[in-house]
């Protein structure tokens, strides 16, 4: 959309951060703008862009449950945009009932596109039915406010209409939809050798639990220019700030964590925006693990991917789109991706794209919101706007000592604690205009404890691993 047009329609969008938000590493990290999972920006952007029309203005929530803001919300937009994963399940109930709230307080539409259940690989909802009130109010408050709630597939779907509704849809996800109905996905090799760049990625669990510690690592040996790819927040602080602090530092054989060979090899990575994630993955010829963005990625950037499947959000989302996946469970130690290569079949997912991209748009349609594709350029302006913008590179572990990552990283935290101390002299004030008889003793430790949590926590792994 030109600057220079006024917008006719606001669409509010739940999203860690615009895409074209550049945010520096430090800061990224410190707001956790990818919402504990670089993954929910691949669909939330993807989202961004299709509903990008001419005179229409797409402005993120900043993933914010903001219960006041729902009068600001009901007059400044004409409709809430809700993109979501696996938000049916126990971890997320919290924030599915604050959801809830604020979609009870609203009077435009609300459009919920690829919201998922999370259960086992045999598809039993049981573990889901301490929370079914919840889910049940959330539903019920969405299709209030629209014609219908979009599913990301067959599990999620029977599940809602076990409970008795009726205006279910699967549509998918909708990063997969970021290029319309073009998907061009192809083997560009006759078979993976010891040269191939391949991608590997995968959650804490499945390194932990499910066996793909000891698949990362056969791997390793037999493919010099294997890639590891992490999404979690813990993961890019752990390559920017060896910071360890999180439970998932106990995980040792997750190749984010500094003990690691690959860490120590420069053979890991985690991105804090998608156009950065995709473009790197067009360099390699193979992708899989058992995160579904991840592999979701490498077939945006036209790279052929496997997914190994660890329970129903990935389940489900394959077996729609057709992507190419194998069950975790049961994988012999010494699978070799080669033979995942060979086995890979594209032509259901390539194939069937442009059918799945008509109901996904379809699905829009009857939500009122139209889509780029349709009803605008094609998303050339967008990635025009994106072209343009510098985007920081993908975070690579920490194992040099050079002059500018150290000066980086202490030119932020030097800022921080600026920041705190203006805060601190703010509030000093703030207490003596009200004639607060607090003293030094009082209000120091409660600033201690904010510098501490903003940039304590850095600076010690810092010093503990000898880069003081």
């Amino acid at each position: 959309m030109s600057h220079n047009v006024r917008p006719s329609k606001r669409i509010l969008l739940r999203s860690g951060k615009s895409p074209y938000d550049v945010v520096p590493v430090e800061e990224a990290l410190h707001r956790d703008v990818i919402a504990t999972n670089s993954g929910n920006l691949i669909f939330s952007d993807a989202t961004h862009k299709i509903l990008q029309t001419p005179g229409t203005e797409i402005v993120s929530n900043g993933v914010r449950t903001d219960m006041a803001a729902a009068k600001r919300i009901n007059e400044e937009y004409d409709a809430f945009v809700v993109p979501l994963a696996n938000a049916f399940r126990p971890s997320f109930e919290g924030q599915l009932k604050r959801l809830t709230r604020l979609i009870s307080k609203l009077r435009i539409p609300v459009v919920v596109v690829g919201v998922g259940a999370q259960s086992g690989l045999d598809y039993n909802p049981s573990r889901l039915k301490p929370m079914e009130a919840s889910v049940r109010e959330f539903v019920s408050a969405v299709l209030d406010r629209s014609a219908s709630i979009g599913v990301r597939g067959e599990f999620t779907e029977k599940y809602l209409k076990d409970m008795g509704f009726r205006d279910v849809e699967v549509i998918g996800c909708p990063s997969l939809f970021l290029y319309g109905k073009e998907l061009a996905v192809q083997k560009r090799a006759s078979a993976l050798t010891a040269d191939s760049r391949i991608a590997v990625n995968g959650s804490h669990n499945a390194v932990q639990k499910q066996g793909l510690d000891r698949i990362i690592r056969r791997t390793h040996e037999r493919y010099p220019h294997l890639r590891f790819i992490g999404q979690n927040i813990s993961d890019a602080r752990q390559l920017y700030w060896r910071d360890l602090s999180d439970a998932n530092g106990r995980v040792t054989a997750m190749p984010t964590h500094p003990e690691h060979p690959m860490y120590r090899e420069d053979k890991v990575r985690v991105y804090v925006d998608p156009v950065t994630w995709i473009d790197d993955l067009r360099g390699f010829d193979f992708s899989f693990g058992s995160r579904i963005h991840g592999n979701i990625a490498a077939l945006l950037a036209g790279t052929p991917a496997t997914v190994l499947c660890g329970d129903s959000r990935t389940l489900e989302l394959c077996r729609y789109f057709e992507i190419p996946h194998r069950l975790i469970k049961g994988l012999p130690s010494d699978l070799d991706p080669a033979r995942l290569y060979e086995e890979a079949d594209f032509t259901g997912l390539v194939g069937g794209h442009h059918e799945r991209f008509e109901r996904f748009t379809e699905f829009l349609d009857r939500n009122g919101l139209e889509n780029t594709f349709t009803h605008g350029d094609g998303g050339t302006a967008f990635d025009d706007r994106m072209r343009a913008l510098s985007f920081p590179a993908g975070i690579r572990p920490w194992n040099d000592t050079d002059l500018a990552s150290l000066t980086s990283r202490f030119g932020w935290l030097n800022g921080r604690i600026d920041e705190l101390s203006r805060d601190n002299e703010q509030l000093k004030r703030e207490l003596a205009r009200a004639g607060a008889k607090a003293t030094a003793t009082v209000l120091q430790p409660s600033v201690y404890r904010r510098a501490r949590r903003a940039v304590g926590r850095p600076i010690r792994k810092v010093i503990q691993s000898g880069r003081g």
